[in-house]
């Protein structure tokens, strides 16, 4: 189908524009156009060089630190068969098989779970989305006034999108780089059917389309922005212009409907369908009002639903979607201003899938990706239509551009500082949002990762107040309690956990790795024994199951685990070193995830395995990497305290207490030191 432009009465016209000045806008070479688009390509760069070594973080946790199966390169025909392997969590297996397949490479390449080798793999594709957009955003305005210009337009539209600090919602958190390859797939898809009209019989254009619904399911309202363009551009007739656009909605409407039948039975969204619904008119509004001003940006935000439609919110929000709506039709009227319609349609259109399909956040920022590629076109033309009709001084325009720019860049920078540890990004929450209680929860969680179980209790007693059925919370709340030695209370959450959720092998798997810390082994092999059977995937469960019938000398049982757990997993090497070591010796291993955290847990579960000086060099290995980690260093003083070297116990204890003096258990761990080698009294020590 070609392109069809009407002309007569009926049909559009192009508009007179005042002249710029007593010469005609010279036309940039393409040399000039490629060299701003990689100064551009530098400038985001420079933004964003402070997030590469961001750490993981919320549901990246599931996916990708958790997800055995991106662990092996082999694995990748399974995420296309079995939505089960793309998330550790049950309730969240929605079949996104290509994002998958980019983690298992990720992982390859970074020999592990390095988060650069990921944070790269998303820059890349971030910029290659710039260049994409450049181009479709110069066919656009093309299409609406011819003016040598409209390459700088469209060139600032990209700039102002690609350094735009909502933009930095997405880039820093992995997981949701979904959210970029459905973007890319619908600009790219747009940008082929409008630059190769003679090839569209082909389909060549629903290409990346298909690929970005394998992605994230969002990419499937491809279609309605094909059929806007269409009439807006193309032709006039409506009737015909959908007629134009029915192969995208089959061929598009046809994989959408398959990839939502391989979502996994369990998967649950978490949401409401009314409250959710009459709440998004009035998100969206937010949404807009960050596109101008992104103060408020938030990993996770503590705006709750509205329930009655005599909410003035709600009215407000149903409003300004009739605004918008009425500013769409009459910008269609003249073609100079149809950009703007189409960037504003973009907006709703964009916002659509998680606007009606009910989350279980109302609003989450990284959702403003996609419809920002809109608010970007459409406001950066409205902004050039003004300044071609008044021809300001080129000088005054470059300089407003470079203030709007560097204060998008400045803000982007600050974004990607927020979300470099958990702790930066969930404390930024708890100021933003301080009503969220699983924010609240969350940053307690960062705490309690540095050892500071008083504090955490505190963030975690707080989150409760907001939410008191919160299941993850009482699992914390009982890890803490257990932390702080607080025995009855620790297990009263666990029970209370599981409980709310009889089901859920997470509440399992920390109630069994309480009880076997307790020294109540028979019963945490009965829990560990459910948290597989109701996770099979969880390697956390495996891991420990395996260590605990090594401590218990259970040869037949550990071999049994360790032969099923790597015919699930060919390439685990905690199952492999134990089926070549036996059950006699505990497996010396590097942990799959090279951080501080992990290489601690894996001293603390020597430690529990009597294997005291490997305990002692996991910590140091730990050390490496954060010289000034304070849970390392007692460790490292427990374990010389096991085999009763007092100096170099005091010395580290001295340590991990000049850190951080509130622990009590390195004060204790200290004082036992100092007490064996004075001969005094003896005082219990913690790990």
């Amino acid at each position: 189908m070609g392109i069809k432009l009407k002309i007569g009465n009926t049909g559009f016209r192009t508009p007179r524009m005042k002249p710029s000045g007593p010469r005609s806008p010279k036309r940039p070479s393409r040399r000039e156009i490629v060299l701003a688009f990689l100064i551009l390509c530098a400038c985001v760069t420079l933004t964003y060089s402070n997030h590469f070594r961001n750490s993981f973080q919320f549901d990246d946790f599931y996916a990708i630190q958790q997800n055995a199966y991106i662990r092996d390169l082999s694995n990748i025909p399974l995420f296309f068969k079995d939505a089960r392997t793309n998330d550790a969590i049950a309730g969240n297996q929605m079949y996104r098989p290509l994002l998958s397949v980019t983690f298992a490479i990720d992982y390859w390449l970074g020999k592990g779970l390095n988060p650069v080798a990921f944070h790269v793999t998303t820059f890349f594709w971030y910029l290659v989305q710039l260049g994409v957009m450049l181009l479709l955003f110069r066919k656009i305005f093309d299409a609406a006034l011819p003016d040598p210009r409209n390459v700088w337009t469209a060139l600032f539209a990209t700039a102002l999108y690609g350094l735009h600090p909502a933009m930095a919602e997405t880039i820093n958190y992995i997981m949701q780089r979904a959210d970029l390859y459905s973007t890319l797939a619908v600009v790219a898809g747009l940008l082929i059917y409008i630059w190769a009209p003679e090839k569209r019989k082909y389909g060549l254009y629903l290409a990346p389309v298909v690929a970005g619904i394998f992605a994230k399911q969002p990419a499937a309202i491809f279609p309605v922005l094909l059929l806007a363009w269409i009439w807006l551009f193309e032709e006039e007739n409506l009737k015909q212009a959908i007629l134009q656009s029915v192969p995208a909605f089959i061929a598009t409407g046809a994989v959408a409907f398959f990839v939502l039948t391989m979502n996994a039975s369990t998967l649950d969204t978490g949401g409401s369908n009314f409250s959710y619904r009459i709440s998004q008119p009035a998100v969206l509004f937010s949404y807009f009002r960050r596109f101008f001003l992104p103060l408020d940006l938030s990993a996770d935000t503590d705006r709750q639903p509205y329930t009655t439609f005599t909410d003035p919110r709600v009215a407000g929000g149903f409003v300004f979607i009739l605004l918008i709506a009425a500013a769409i039709v009459w910008c269609r009227k003249r073609r100079e201003f149809r950009p703007i319609a189409f960037g504003l349609f973009w907006f709703l259109a964009a916002n659509l899938p998680t606007s009606w399909i009910a989350l279980a956040e109302i609003e989450n920022d990284h959702r403003l990706f996609f419809p920002f590629v809109g608010l970007a076109c459409g406001v950066c033309w409205a902004l050039a239509l003004w300044i071609y009709r008044l021809s300001p001084p080129r000088a005054v325009v470059a300089g407003v551009c470079a203030v709007v720019l560097a204060g998008a860049a400045y803000g982007a920078h600050a974004r990607n500082e927020v979300w470099h540890t958990p702790e930066s990004l969930w404390h930024d929450v708890t100021i933003k949002s301080p009503a969220n209680g699983r924010g609240l929860m969350n940053y307690g969680l960062s705490q309690m990762a540095l050892g500071r179980y008083r504090i955490a209790l505190d963030y975690f007693e707080r989150a409760a107040v907001f939410d008191p059925a919160y299941y993850p919370l009482e699992i914390n709340l009982g890890i803490a309690n257990g932390g702080l030695n607080r025995s009855a209370e620790a297990e009263r959450h666990f029970l209370r956990a599981l409980e709310l959720v009889p089901s859920d092998a997470r509440g399992r798997f920390y109630y069994g790795r309480w009880l076997n810390q307790t020294g109540r082994t028979v019963e945490a092999i009965t829990y560990l024994k459910l948290a597989i059977a109701g996770n099979p995937d969880d390697v956390d469960a495996r891991d420990l199951l395996m260590q605990v019938y090594a401590n218990q000398g259970d040869s037949a049982s550990l071999r049994e685990l360790a032969t099923e757990t790597r015919l699930r997993f060919p390439s685990d090497s905690v199952a492999d070193s134990w089926l070549r070591k036996g059950a006699e010796s505990a497996p010396a291993r590097t942990p799959s995830a090279a951080t501080p955290e992990a290489f601690v847990n894996e001293s603390l579960a020597l430690f529990q395995a009597g294997k005291y000086r490997e305990s002692i060099a996991a910590s140091q290995e730990a050390l490496k990497l954060r010289p000034d980690y304070a849970v390392a260093w007692n460790n490292i003083t427990a374990a010389y305290n096991a085999v009763s070297d007092w100096d170099n116990a005091i010395a580290a204890g001295e340590k991990a207490v000049s850190l951080d003096p509130g622990n009590e258990r390195a004060r204790n761990n200290l004082a036992w030191a100092r007490t064996h080698k004075t001969g005094n009294v003896k005082i219990d020590q913690k790990q």
